[in-house]
């Protein structure tokens, strides 16, 4: 196992039992992320912030992985994140929603390209419409 493989698992590891400190051990401090639900994230500090966000709104997450890969300087993981929706939701405009109670499975690919140890660029990919819908956040008649 190469280090983006290593260091790819132990995000995923921190990410589904909530560890935040560990997380921003991961990122360079210039990374840049990018997210279906907030577009480019820049800094540590902003992608940590956004992990909070969503280990808070499901604190209790699981994730089921399908493939996994390492390229060179990249992992790559595809899956099924899963868990209940217990906490609030962090809207963009920076207000939130009540937590739903609402289980969500949702499947995506992240992927994480690691120089000397830390994550310094990181895409996840994921249907949002798709984890709107099983929170029941959608409008009636929205497929």
């Amino acid at each position: 196992m190469g280090e983006a493989r290593e260091v790819m698992d132990r995000l995923t590891e921190a990410v589904t039992h909530p560890d935040l400190k560990v997380i921003a051990e991961l990122y360079a401090e210039d990374a840049v992320a990018y997210t279906p639900d907030e577009g480019e994230i820049h800094g540590r500090d902003n992608i940590v912030e956004y992990w909070r966000q969503m280990t808070e709104a499901v604190p209790e997450a699981s994730f089921e992985t399908l493939h996994s890969y390492e390229v060179g300087d990249t992992a790559i993981d595809e899956g099924f994140y899963s868990g209940r929706n217990t906490g609030p939701l962090a809207l963009p405009t920076g207000d939130s929603l009540p937590a739903t109670g609402k289980e969500v499975r949702i499947r995506g690919v992240d992927l994480a390209t690691v120089k000397e140890g830390r994550i310094t660029e990181y895409r996840l990919y994921f249907d949002e419409m798709e984890f709107l819908g099983q929170l029941g956040l959608l409008p009636e008649g929205t497929p």
